[in-house]
């Protein structure tokens, strides 16, 4: 039955945060297009340092609060984790309260970091300002629903939190498309005024989420303070000892959590300042700024896709340790590695192959020259995002998380270090290079330490890794290959022959690259030595298997 939960609750939240994120991706298109890549630039400078203060806010609660709740109900002692309830709601209110006070009041500083006030072109500072005190106001909100979800996640009913998050998701997106188009298309008005409502979708969409969690809440009550009554147990731990205990859980949670979001905000501090440095103006900055955001999106699409898939396994990492089988936790830690790089390496060598047309078909209106040029070099980076996320996650399953957050600072001060130089010299390329340094860096020191705590040998995975390196290079000529053909069809560069060409191009290169890489890990048994036999049941195989049978 625990068995059947564990897998239903990550199911469910990996389901809900894959939604979450598409729901995230599809929006920024239309968004683009109506306020502009320098729109989006002024979103960032207010997104970026929300999200990192949000994680403050919150102090990695969720989690947190799960595995606190979880153990002591598993000890028959459900007053304990109730007090947390409570005393947690105060406290989130009071830090979230803060937080806001402090990124309202800081919001000139952030503004003068990012853009001058000064500058002809660009975003101008005043709107920064105004557009960082806009999301402030989502922290007056968001942190109380982190203590909600934790308190049923430690339940194990991971039904609240994922509902709540899709819809949080839903809420916002469906307010800022509304907004900015009312403000853009309908009264013609200013793109910077439609940013400003559109950071205020994040109050909008913590609201939603509220409301679902206390919806659940009120649906469960009964329940819930009938399992309160008929607690045996009650440990009476006073708040410091219970807020230690929480705070030793939740440290390298929200750490961990923070590595992309702290390699964003250094580009948002620095790419500005370094590129009008080497002579570009304030609006040219902010272009190359800008992009840098916005295709930041399309690579999360295979980071999501294939960590969403190989952490499902990460929770059985930790049982798996504790009971000294060391068998399984190889086969486990060698599963999550293949899955990752089976399904990663094929979409981040695909989609920098076809750079160009992914770029031009999902921001039409803007620079594809400079838009595809950057993606093609962030692309790869999918692969290290998706790796640190799973070698952190293992990490804390053999209970030795401090490594993570020492490797996570070390590729941040590697990034810091190199950031501006490199931005100086190779300009937007730049930036992506010092975060490819960065994470490198920090996944060696995670592999090291799984090595030595864990066992692990890598040669298994290495061999499997060059296997796949092989594959998805015998993709990416195919698909440079097709790219090149439809060339002579539309004979015009992507800026001449535009959106058509760009549709087409990714259309046709997404199914050649498709085709090609499934057809060679059958030809090779990859898929079915990953993915295991259950796929040989697909249509498709078992019509290829029963023709094989009749010619022998």
């Amino acid at each position: 039955m625990s068995d059947s939960r564990l897998v239903r609750g990550t199911l469910l939240l990996t389901g809900a945060t894959m939604a979450s994120r598409i729901l995230g991706l599809i929006y920024i298109f239309p968004f683009v297009w109506l306020v502009g890549i320098q729109g989006q630039a002024l979103y960032s400078y207010a997104y970026t340092p929300y999200t990192i203060i949000l994680y403050v806010a919150t102090l990695g609660l969720p989690l947190a609060v799960s595995k606190f709740v979880s153990k002591y109900n598993e000890l028959g002692d459900y007053r304990t984790g109730r007090r947390l309830l409570k005393s947690g709601l105060i406290l989130l209110s009071l830090t979230g309260f803060l937080c806001f006070l402090i990124m309202y009041i800081t919001a000139p500083f952030i503004a003068n970091i990012v853009v001058d006030p000064n500058a002809q072109t660009g975003n101008d500072f005043d709107d920064v300002v105004l557009v960082i005190r806009v999301v402030s106001t989502a922290l007056l909100i968001v942190p109380i629903m982190s203590v909600l979800r934790g308190y049923f996640q430690g339940f194990q009913s991971m039904g609240p939190t994922a509902v709540s998050q899709v819809v949080e998701q839903l809420f916002r997106i469906v307010f800022i498309l509304i907004a900015s188009f009312i403000i853009v298309e309908g009264m013609n008005g200013d793109p910077a005024v439609a940013v400003a409502f559109a950071t205020f979708g994040a109050f909008i969409g913590g609201v939603g989420g509220l409301l679902v969690l206390v919806w659940y809440w009120f649906k469960r009550r009964d329940k819930l303070n009938k399992q309160l009554e008929e607690s045996t147990v009650d440990h009476q731990i006073p708040l410091t000892a219970m807020y230690k205990e929480l705070f030793a859980y939740a440290i390298p949670f929200v750490l961990v959590g923070l590595a992309i979001p702290l390699y964003m905000l250094i580009d948002t501090f620095t790419v500005n300042n370094a590129l009008k440095a080497v002579g570009f103006s304030q609006g040219e900055a902010e272009n190359v700024f800008g992009t840098l955001q916005t295709i930041h999106k399309l690579i999360m699409i295979p980071v999501s896709l294939s960590t969403a898939l190989g952490l499902t396994l990460i929770p059985t990492i930790t049982k798996t340790f504790v009971s000294g089988n060391q068998t399984e936790l190889q086969r486990q830690i060698t599963q999550t590695f293949q899955l990752l790089l089976f399904l990663t390496v094929p979409a981040a060598v695909g989609l920098s192959v076809l750079s160009y047309p992914a770029f031009g078909t999902m921001f039409p209106t803007e620079d594809i020259l400079v838009g595809g040029h950057l993606l093609g070099w962030y692309a790869p980076t999918a692969i290290l995002f998706a790796l640190f996320t799973a070698t952190a996650a293992i990490l804390q399953g053999i209970d030795k998380q401090k490594y993570a957050v020492l490797a996570l600072f070390a590729g941040i001060v590697l990034k810091i270090s190199l950031n501006y130089w490199l931005i100086k010299q190779f300009a937007g390329v730049g930036a992506i290079m010092g975060t490819n340094i960065g994470y490198a860096f920090a996944i060696v020191i995670n592999l090291l330490i799984i090595k030595k705590y864990a066992h692990y040998s890598f040669v298994f995975v290495a061999k499997r890794t060059i296997l796949i390196s092989i594959l998805a290079a015998a993709m990416g000529i195919a698909v440079y290959a097709g790219e090149f053909l439809l060339n002579f069809i539309f004979p015009n560069g992507y800026e001449e022959s535009g959106f058509i060409k760009a549709v087409v191009t990714l259309i046709v290169g997404v199914g050649i690259g498709g085709v090609v890489y499934l057809l060679l890990s059958i030809r090779t048994n990859l898929l079915f030595q990953i993915m295991g036999e259950r796929v040989r049941r697909l249509p498709f195989l078992k019509k290829k298997r029963n023709k094989q049978k009749e010619g022998s």
